[in-house]
């Protein structure tokens, strides 16, 4: 799990980077936009020129956090302590 957290944080620092060409909307605008109502085909307009391949790891990155977010505390430190060992804050929805 650590490791597809991780990897999400850095594909997604990745697509801030190299950003979306031309485009009037930047990788951040679309992680800004994306909310309950976004699917995998249902982009926010800020989305609009990600490749489908881009925009569904952003849409990935998003409810992987959100799902982490909406967990209760207990859960959260049950999966912390599965996670390496100790309830020491190594999952995170942030």
């Amino acid at each position: 799990m650590r490791t597809r957290t991780i990897a999400a944080a850095a594909v997604a620092a990745a697509l801030l980077l190299v950003g979306t060409g031309c485009s009037s909307y930047s990788v951040e605008d679309c992680q800004r936009a994306i909310n309950d109502e976004s699917t995998k085909t249902n982009r926010p307009k800020q989305c609009e020129d990600l490749s489908q391949e881009d925009y569904d790891l952003v849409l990935a990155h998003w409810a992987m956090k959100k799902a982490l977010n909406d967990m209760d505390k207990t859960d959260r430190d049950t999966l912390d302590y599965y996670d390496d060992g100790s309830i020491n804050g190594s999952i995170s929805g942030d």
